[in-house]
């Protein structure tokens, strides 16, 4: 028989995907364009080019592409670790934050476990849960647009697993307050992984969130979650990482796909660590800008929370989301849109900024009618 005859057959089984596959919503990247005319703000990229020890890194990498990656990573982990203290045993890496994100929901999370996560955040979350085939567990936000942590600490059944707490929050730029996020968790069961993501901490200014570390040695079921994505600028790359106890480390280095962390990525991270005066001047303009940008919203009368990620956040119902969207669409500035929420927009260089502020300028008066 053919493979035409065999599709054509009704009485014909053919493999099927799992249901709780079929049933996934699709993770939605910001929209992309190479217009010179375009300004690209709807993913939370950093607007400068690599730094240029991570650049030059890569080329001396790239002559080497015909072997495989260290797959321990063993350099950078131990580089890392040196950057915030800990030990190498300590740090799993994988191909993005989101990667090692599943790693620790592959890790912990059997069939109909919970996984508790603000909502609305960073949109993997519910998608890597299922995906796991545990249960996603949406708290919403609070009415200042962060976490309502005592809404999250009720939510907690003996079947949640881990607890995911995005701060700066993706999309809202709320962190969370430190004593706040100290007395949750004295609240919750030392059996529950506590994962603190932190892909947009270096945006962050000092005091505004909370003190991670600081927290995961006094509390070994915290996990930190950072990237190289954002203020590092090696979103192409995708390496990621997380901080937690030997133990839980050494799990997800077991379920991570092997070699996922490219050679490229690796030595890029190390000397983009190496290169730490040059990143924080960069991240300074983009707060200078951020603070710029928010001042000027705020003066023509949009009402915004303090946004401590790289990114500004307006919230909107569905009518003027979408006048804004078709405004942002004609005049050639990517956004990004949450529906029925509200609008991300990236802070990148002054002259993108501008346009931003000059289009909502527009739309202000619409906030209060």
């Amino acid at each position: 028989m053919t493979r035409e005859q065999l599709l054509a057959e009704p009485e014909t089984a053919l493999p099927t995907l799992r249901a709780a596959v079929t049933g996934l919503p699709a993770y939605v990247p910001g929209r992309r364009s190479l217009g010179a005319d375009i300004a690209a703000l709807a993913s939370n990229e950093s607007h400068y080019e690599p730094l240029p020890a991570a650049t030059a890194a890569v080329a001396e990498a790239a002559g080497r592409m015909n072997r495989y990656p260290d797959m321990a990573a063993v350099e950078l982990r131990e580089r890392i670790a040196r950057h915030l203290g800990v030990t190498a045993d300590e740090v799993a890496v994988g191909p993005g934050s989101v990667g090692v994100l599943q790693q620790i929901i592959t890790g912990l999370c059997d069939a109909g476990d919970e996984v508790v996560f603000a909502w609305r955040s960073f949109e993997a979350y519910p998608i890597l849960v299922e995906l796991a085939g545990a249960r996603p567990v949406r708290v919403p936000l609070d009415d200042a647009e962060g976490h309502d942590l005592d809404a999250m600490a009720a939510a907690v059944t003996e079947r949640t697993r881990v607890i995911l707490l995005c701060t700066p929050n993706n999309p809202t730029g709320v962190p969370i307050n430190h004593g706040r996020l100290e007395a949750f968790l004295q609240s919750v069961g030392s059996d529950i992984l506590v994962v603190i993501d932190e892909a947009y901490v270096e945006y962050a200014d000092a005091g505004s969130g909370p003190d991670s570390l600081a927290l995961y040695r006094r509390h070994p079921n915290v996990c930190i979650l950072r990237t190289f994505s954002k203020a590092y600028g090696l979103a192409g790359l995708r390496v990621g990482y997380a901080i937690t106890t030997a133990a839980i480390a050494e799990g997800l280095r077991r379920t991570a796909l092997p070699f996922a962390v490219s050679a490229l990525a690796q030595k890029a991270a190390i000397a983009s660590l190496d290169a730490g005066e040059e990143m924080a001047a960069r991240v300074s303009l983009v707060k200078q800008e951020r603070a710029r940008r928010a001042a000027e919203l705020e003066a023509q009368g949009w009402t915004l929370q303090p946004s401590q990620g790289n990114f500004l956040w307006i919230r909107a119902d569905a009518p003027l989301l979408a006048l804004l969207v078709d405004a942002f669409d004609a005049a050639g500035i990517l956004v990004r849109a949450y529906q029925g929420d509200g609008l991300r927009i990236t802070v990148a260089d002054p002259a993108s900024n501008d346009r931003v502020l000059r289009l909502l300028a527009a739309y202000a008066p619409l906030t209060t009618s």
